[in-house]
């Protein structure tokens, strides 16, 4: 048998040859500029990669690119809030579009409103038929909102199952919420001079809604802050914030 001469050069070619078939790196951003600068031997993605300098200025880039984080959403600015004050006007002395010239003067409850969160203005009917005097909403997302709602005749809370009962009649949105919620919990809180609210959190299928109710100048007082479950994921920090600042006057 004659003995194969295999020269130096094609054994380290297929040294070569062998040694890049086992390393293959999956298909990450930094390998496919790798694989690019392969396919075209005379195109390189860095200057001098072919000397210690180079190949030192390869791997520190290809560092920055995998350790280059996105954006996160934690670095997003504080919300800002301003004051909204209601009148809770009966449907007869209602200003109608604009409502009083002076509402901090006659105003029987407030709240704080998101900046860039727009005013439904609510209409004489509403206000008579349900009790709506004061809506907001995000122009983003309508059904992410706060509303207030207001009956006359009331001297005292009811216990808790029979307000929001009541509450469910008059609002089919709060009747659906109800119906279909996971989890529905209510506790009492009084303020710093005393005075009873009921707070309700109802967290829904696909929705999630925030309730406190008071008893103030014999009128019942229902405010509201409803958003649908990715809007309540992302904001409730500003939702909580809006909810725990209704007041009636007197009590802030």
């Amino acid at each position: 048998m004659m003995a194969t001469s295999l020269s130096p050069s094609t054994i380290l070619s297929s040294a070569t040859a062998t040694a890049t078939k086992s390393v293959q790196a999956p298909l990450t951003a930094a390998t496919k500029t790798h694989i690019s600068a392969a396919h075209h031997p005379n195109k390189h993605p860095f200057p001098g990669c072919g000397s210690a300098a180079g190949l030192a200025a390869t791997a520190l880039a290809a560092a920055t690119i995998l350790t280059t984080a996105p954006p996160s959403l934690a670095d997003s600015p504080p919300a800002t809030y301003h004051l909204y004050y209601g009148t809770a006007a009966s449907a007869a002395n209602y200003g109608g579009y604009g409502g009083n010239a002076s509402k901090k003067d006659t105003a029987e409850y407030v709240y704080d409103v998101p900046d860039g969160w727009k005013e439904r203005l609510v209409s004489k009917v509403e206000k008579g038929t349900n009790g709506t005097d004061s809506e907001f909403y995000n122009p983003k997302k309508r059904t992410e909102k706060e509303y207030l709602t207001f009956l006359a005749g009331f001297r005292q809370l009811a216990p808790k199952d029979t307000v929001l009962n009541n509450l469910a009649l008059s609002d089919v949105e709060l009747q659906d919420l109800i119906a279909s919620a996971d989890n529905i919990s209510s506790e009492e809180k009084k303020d710093e001079k005393g005075q009873l609210y009921y707070v309700y959190e109802i967290d829904g299928t696909g929705a999630h809604s925030l309730i406190s109710v008071t008893c103030a100048q014999n009128k019942l007082y229902a405010h509201f802050v409803n958003a649908p479950a990715p809007e309540w994921n992302r904001d409730q920090e500003t939702l909580r914030h809006i909810h725990e600042s209704f007041k009636t006057v007197g009590s802030y």
